[in-house]
């Protein structure tokens, strides 16, 4: 048996949308800005897929299903689930993504929380939101603001919405 630590996961959904008046290979992508103090006033690298981690007894797309309902406040919306795959980020966490077509307004989350010794080693306990804000990005946008290991799905979604995607047969209903 390896002494290895056993890897994380986690699993995510990425909603994307076309803008009225867009061609065919134009969209936006939703996505979050982490919450709590590390966060706060950084926008480069600190916005992330709705995502979280899920354990060996649970399947990958009920952990989105469940993980964007935590993080955005809202169920998942209905529609087709496309998978974009798999990405092992820098930190070793393998990370699984789909892709959903639709609209939400941003502005009706109810972020979930946690909390956290603030500042750390006072020994006060506060309360932060998982999420400060949710924004609809372009890609050309939103690759800027995405942490570095997620950036490959915005790829993949962009090769999806133009046409060159083959998606295994796998869906979140």
């Amino acid at each position: 048996m390896s002494s290895r630590k056993r890897s994380t996961r986690s699993a995510g959904l990425l909603l994307f949308r076309r803008p009225s008046g867009a061609d065919r290979a134009g969209f936006e992508v939703l996505i979050a800005h982490m919450g709590g103090p590390f966060w706060a006033g950084r926008e480069s690298a600190a916005w992330s897929i709705l995502k979280g981690e899920y354990g060996p007894d649970e399947e990958p797309a009920a952990a989105a299903r469940r993980e964007f309902e935590e993080e955005f406040g809202r169920p998942a919306p209905e529609g087709e689930w496309v998978a974009l795959g798999e990405a092992r980020q820098s930190g070793g966490k393998t990370v699984t993504v789909w892709a959903l077509e639709a609209d939400l307004d941003a502005a009706t989350a109810v972020p979930g929380t946690f909390t956290m010794e603030w500042p750390r080693g006072s020994g006060v306990l506060r309360e932060f939101p998982e999420v400060d804000r949710f924004a609809w990005y372009p890609p050309q946008e939103a690759v800027e603001r995405l942490v570095t290991g997620q950036r490959v799905f915005l790829d993949r979604l962009r090769e999806h919405v133009e046409g060159g995607w083959v998606t295994p047969a796998q869906d979140g209903s």
